[in-house]
């Protein structure tokens, strides 16, 4: 039977705790906390044995909390919620330009010129170092998942400090052989490649509401390289964002249309960390140059709706 004093909780056996809580299962809790399975396992087995008691039942299907566990989470939650409080605070005393920023953004990006401003930045400011996470999923910036964001999104609704930076355009892009194709006739016997659209399905929304709603949705894809490389191969049409598609040797837009509206990039950080002489830094270089290159981003000709 523990003693009174062997119920004292450290942090770092809840944040283990917390991450094998949220994914269900060991291994994806030692993914999301960039840790072997063996360390996760050693910090989930001394917490338990503080508490007294099992805080997952395990299964074949993997790990579920007890009601112990269950009764845990919120104060584990909150004691989280205060660490990240207390980081970004004393982040945000900082007033030396070099260390480390932390930039979370989609995989998108890395096809675009906006790698050449991080190449300036980085020449501009040898002191300081870019960690760049490259993910699809949002990053939650109230728990110093990243100390910059960029998203691209039409509004930001999250308790951070944000600036929209340009509004973009899309269009449907094609290979120039496949744009030969094309005829005036709202895009009939054409085929776009979709996303995760139902199987089966042979047209979408967006489809409808582009200049070729009689296009048919044929093939799919999960990611955007492949769908990129895809329509550059000649395999259907593609839509992109202009900043994409106009960079890609081998893509054109297709014919009979004109520019689309899109949404806008922002880039965003949290309150705390706005005064952080490196975070700064980079949002002032990194906002002037993007700014600079609206044309890239919102292409002339774009139509209104």
């Amino acid at each position: 039977m523990p003693t009174p004093e062997s119920y004292s909780l450290d942090w770092d056996d809840l944040k283990y705790f917390l991450a094998v809580a949220r994914s269900g299962t060991l291994r994806g809790g030692a993914t999301a906390l960039k840790v072997n399975h063996t360390t996760l396992s050693r910090h989930l087995a001394v917490l338990e044995d503080r508490v007294g008691s099992r805080l997952f039942d395990r299964s074949k299907a993997g790990l579920a909390l007890t009601q112990l566990g269950e009764d845990l989470m919120p104060h584990a939650e909150r004691i989280e919620e205060e660490m990240a409080a207390a980081s970004r605070v004393i982040i945000g005393r900082d007033t030396q330009p070099s260390g480390t920023i932390h930039i979370s953004l989609p995989h998108g990006f890395a096809m675009t010129s906006i790698m050449d401003d991080f190449t300036a930045f980085a020449d501009a400011y040898p002191d300081i170092d870019l960690n760049l996470q490259f993910s699809n999923q949002v990053a939650d910036l109230t728990r110093r998942e990243a100390d910059i964001s960029f998203r691209i999104a039409s509004e930001v609704t999250d308790d951070v400090v944000g600036r929209r930076l340009v509004d973009m355009s899309q269009a449907a892009y094609c290979s120039r052989d496949y744009a030969n194709r094309v005829r005036d006739n709202e895009g009939e016997g054409l085929e776009f490649i979709g996303w995760h659209e139902p199987l089966g399905d042979t047209t979408a929304p967006w489809i409808l509401k582009s200049w070729y709603p009689k296009a048919t949705l044929r093939h799919r894809v999960s990611e955007l390289v492949p769908l990129i490389t895809l329509a550059a191969s000649g395999l259907g049409m593609a839509y992109l964002a202009c900043n994409l598609g106009d960079r890609h040797p081998d893509l054109i837009r297709a014919p009979f249309q004109k520019p689309l509206p899109y949404r806008s990039i922002w880039l965003l950080l949290h309150r705390d960390l706005k005064n952080t002489a490196r975070v700064r830094l980079f949002v002032d270089f990194l906002a002037g140059r993007i700014t600079a290159r609206r044309n890239e981003f919102w292409v002339s000709g774009t139509a209104s709706i």
